[in-house]
């Protein structure tokens, strides 16, 4: 027990879609029998990626360094369609038909939203006003209060299909992809929402190097705890 206690480190998930991080979280407490267990940065139940446990004391006293890494995403964005979430998972709200996007125009909307850049908070989000957090405000149909915040993007990859944008984001820590596909559509007057979203990497790790989640439920602790 007190070998478990002392074991610190991080571990590399996968992140499937459908759970929340806070489930990898139960489950890796689960496996390791550790209590005291963190992450380095929550991922949407939809999204899929690397997810960073930190495990131990020693490991999440660390924490803040993990959050403020740089993170690189791919994923889509479908244009023509609007929901109250920014995403897929949400209500639509509407939808446009038969509209054309110009790639020279789109190219240039990309290009303004490149770089140091002020987006909005997304209303369904976990960010927090007065204590109460935004999402908990929009599902009681409360006002909610309009967030911006300074973000840096650069697009590393794009490719374009006349309906939806296939990308790879590099961003800091904090970005709102959702509010990049928002924002994007209104660029264009068409309407956008985020589709598809995968985080690639957090700093210099990797979501090749992370286990899946079958496979790390059947891992040993030796192999699936990395010291930091």
């Amino acid at each position: 027990m007190d070998k478990v206690k002392s074991i610190s480190g991080i571990i590399l998930l996968d992140k499937p879609s459908g759970p929340t991080s806070h489930d990898m979280v139960y489950k890796a407490r689960n496996k390791t029998g550790i209590s005291t267990i963190g992450h380095s940065g929550t991922l949407d139940p939809a999204a899929t990626g690397l997810l960073i446990l930190l495990v131990g004391r020693d490991a999440t006293k660390r924490q803040m360094e993990f959050l403020k890494m740089d993170k690189v995403y791919s994923g889509t964005i479908i244009f023509g369609i609007e929901t109250d979430t920014w995403d897929m998972q949400g209500k639509v709200i509407s939808k446009m038909e038969n509209f054309n996007i110009d790639t020279e125009q789109l190219s240039h909307c990309i290009s303004n939203l490149s770089g140091e850049i002020t987006q909005q908070v997304p209303p369904y989000s976990a960010a927090k006003k007065g204590g109460v957090p935004l999402y908990k405000m929009a599902r009681r149909n409360m006002p909610v209060p309009f967030i911006e915040k300074k973000v840096k993007v650069k697009w590393l990859e794009t490719s374009f299909n006349g309906l939806e944008l296939s990308f790879v984001v590099q961003c800091s820590s904090g970005t709102y992809i959702r509010s990049l596909a928002k924002k994007l559509g209104d660029m264009l007057s068409v309407k956008a929402a985020l589709k598809t979203l995968r985080r690639e990497k957090i700093g210099p790790y990797s979501v090749e190097d992370a286990f899946e989640l079958k496979d790390f439920e059947n891992a040993s602790l030796n192999d699936v705890i990395i010291p930091i």
